[in-house]
């Protein structure tokens, strides 16, 4: 992807894996992932939807103000990745999507489509630093945390996105830090999990089981990251069959002693009881910005709700 492409956003979608950018930018800031058709005026099912939708039509405003268009974006669907971040463990998911390319084909059809993308690959040469600018500020200072793993991440306190951040959550400084450290710390718990003795035990148990099944991969990233890559597309059927032979194996017990249905010690189990664990640890030893994010989407929700119904 261009530079020129990565500095389009399409804003506010925070809730997303950090990139580790100098500016800070997400994935979601980065790419156009929604389907960039809806007005805002549907729905919102969620407070986590109703946030963003919120977010996406105060954006909007804003750069109408400025003399530029803007669609509203819809939240990304969640794919394999972030369902199951360390073992596809749903048999039916599994079933129907694989490892989830079936889903990252589509988004990636859907971007080629998006209206945001597509208005400002038309933008003329001399005008399209001025719309990244409306939309991201013009340089990425004002904003700046360091993170858990030492990283510096800094981004604009102006442009529209800003705008909108600081209108729904009020202090914009404390929002920019709790986003940014909470994803942090999303990827130091994933590390965390992988690295425990725990999670290496309930290894060796889902490996013979897939290994019955004519599969010798040692852990289910390896097993994801053979059917995923980018260089070598996988047939769906035979994505699925492993998907499903990775879900049947990640709810096997460890041992003929766990008993039918024990389940206590499956590999799925045990990765979902090491990530409630160290996300309750990595929020003890982060309490500022933990608190403050639920705090700031807390107090936010009424006005996100006001806006909704008030709409574009």
């Amino acid at each position: 992807m261009s530079r020129r492409t990565l500095l389009l956003t399409t804003a506010a979608l925070l809730a997303v894996t950090l990139t580790g950018c100098a500016d800070g930018t997400t994935p979601s800031q980065t790419a156009a992932q929604g389907s960039g058709s809806g007005t805002g005026r549907h729905a919102s099912d969620t407070p986590e939807q109703t946030l963003h939708l919120a977010e996406q039509l105060l954006t909007k405003e804003c750069m109408e103000k400025r003399g530029y268009k803007y669609w509203v974006e819809e939240r990304p669907a969640p794919d394999g990745p972030s369902l199951f971040p360390y073992v596809v463990d749903d048999p039916a998911w599994a079933a129907r999507h694989g490892y989830g390319n079936d889903i990252y084909r589509a988004q990636q059809r859907e971007a080629l489509r998006d209206p945001n993308q597509r208005y400002f690959r038309s933008m003329p040469a001399d005008r399209a630093p001025e719309l990244v600018s409306a939309l991201n500020g013009p340089r990425p200072e004002g904003l700046s945390v360091r993170l858990p793993n030492g990283i510096q991440v800094t981004h604009s306190d102006q442009g529209c996105v800003a705008e909108a951040e600081r209108a729904l959550y009020k202090d914009l400084p404390a929002w920019f830090r709790a986003t940014r450290v909470a994803t942090s710390l999303a990827g130091m718990r994933a590390g965390m999990v992988v690295a425990d003795k725990r999670y290496l035990a309930a290894l060796k148990p889902w490996a013979r089981c897939m290994k019955a099944k004519g599969y010798t991969y040692p852990s289910p990233a390896e097993a994801r990251a053979a059917a995923t890559r980018p260089d070598k597309e996988w047939p769906h059927a035979e994505e699925v069959r492993l998907a499903s032979a990775e879900a049947a194996c990640a709810g096997s017990a460890s041992s003929p002693s766990s008993g039918p249905g024990s389940g206590s010690d499956t590999l799925s189990a045990v990765v979902k009881s090491l990530d409630a664990e160290y996300r309750a640890e990595l929020r003890r030893r982060h309490p500022g910005p933990t608190a403050d994010l639920d705090r700031l989407k807390r107090e936010a929700l009424p006005r996100a709700r006001t806006i909704v119904a008030r709409g574009d």
